[in-house]
């Protein structure tokens, strides 16, 4: 009953609740490697392709450093000024995004998995007009890079 009186108080007040969900805005790819494999494998690739790598986050030792437990998790923070400056020509605020992460981990289960914020996701959160052609590069490298990274191309 109290259910029901709530669903009817919210569409009353014309509110809509939609359940939060962590990889809202992110393409995530399944990987045939560990962590560090997978991390290793994204990192030499993005190299390879002219792209700086400006960090690598192991939240893991992050966590073991305060005596905290934390399955596999790793961010590659990395970029191209050549791709990300007319994003932010296009809409500034996309600086907040910029440069491109990458977050590789462990699930429960073991199973290890790569996700980026998609330029779809950069597109609508930032209102960014006239820049389609660099968004679709961008996607296109991404999910190149990801793919070759988790042994799934």
């Amino acid at each position: 009953m109290q259910k029901v009186i709530i669903i009817t108080i919210t569409f009353m007040l014309g509110i809509i609740v939609i359940p939060a969900n962590g990889q809202d805005g992110m393409e995530v790819i399944q990987s045939q490697h560990s962590v560090e494999e997978t991390t290793d494998r994204l990192k030499n690739i993005l190299k390879e392709n002219g792209i700086t790598i400006f960090q690598k986050v192991n939240h893991k030792e992050g966590a073991a450093a305060v005596n905290m437990d934390l399955s596999p998790t790793t961010v590659l923070i990395f970029g191209n000024p050549k791709l990300g400056t007319p994003l932010m020509q296009c809409a500034q605020t996309t600086a907040i995004d910029l440069p491109q992460k990458a977050l590789v981990w462990e699930d429960s289960e073991g199973i290890t998995h790569i996700g980026y914020n998609s330029p779809e996701y950069l597109k609508k959160r930032h209102n960014i007009e006239g820049c389609d052609q660099e968004l679709n590069k961008i996607s296109k490298a991404l999910d190149k890079f990801t793919r070759a990274a988790a042994g799934s191309n």
